[in-house]
């Protein structure tokens, strides 16, 4: 009797395991459906992005590496324009920094300071200095481009030798590189391709 018993234990026993795996088993089935479900949710949501990376990587590779002589002659006489109307105000600006009894350009550390009726001439004065000063630099940037456009190296980025989009060199003829790497200091998108098919000798 004790036996019979002893043997219904060990049914039962074997019947609870094997309904216990088959529920894991059910279990892992269905958390693995569950992890492929999403990973395909996750491909059709990325597809597009990568689509998007894809036509940039080809539009990258497709690029001309340097402008046309027919658009740096553009650049070229819209560079001259600017350096012109520049030169005017340099000029205008070092009539107003001369001494009128003397005719010789006034030095911030001339004997001008000491003759000064008031602080705000004073201000005034070095504003002009500062524009002045400013003004230069920038006819020497000018000077740059136009010798880089000579070359034939004008619009090319420094950084990743593509070339700068032709609306920034129109609104700033003196870009050497994409507004981005100029207030971030990372390449752009189109760069960072760009950087990653030089690396690999594409």
């Amino acid at each position: 009797m004790a036996a019979k018993k002893g043997s219904k234990g060990v049914v039962r026993s074997t019947v609870q395991i094997m309904k216990e795996k088959t529920a894991a088993r059910s279990k892992q089935i269905k958390k693995a459906k569950a992890n492929l479900k999403k990973a395909a949710a996750i491909r059709e949501k990325s597809a597009p992005r990568r689509a998007a990376t894809a036509k940039l990587i080809a539009q990258v590779a497709a690029a001309p590496r340097a402008y046309s002589a027919e658009e740096l002659k553009y650049f070229k006489e819209l560079i001259l324009a600017k350096r012109k109307e520049t030169v005017e105000e340099l000029d205008s600006l070092k009539e107003s920094m001369m001494d009128v009894t003397t005719g010789e350009y006034i030095s911030e550390s001339s004997n001008y300071s000491l003759h000064m009726e008031q602080g705000t001439d004073a201000m005034e004065r070095e504003k002009t200095f500062l524009f002045a000063s400013r003004g230069s630099k920038f006819v020497n940037q000018l000077d740059d481009a136009l010798t880089r456009i000579e070359s034939k190296s004008y619009g090319i980025c420094k950084e990743c030798s593509l070339l700068v989009p032709r609306e920034r060199l129109e609104a700033v003829p003196t870009a050497q590189t994409c507004a981005e790497f100029k207030n971030t200091g990372m390449p752009c998108e189109r760069g960072r391709i760009a950087l990653a098919r030089k690396k690999v000798g594409k």
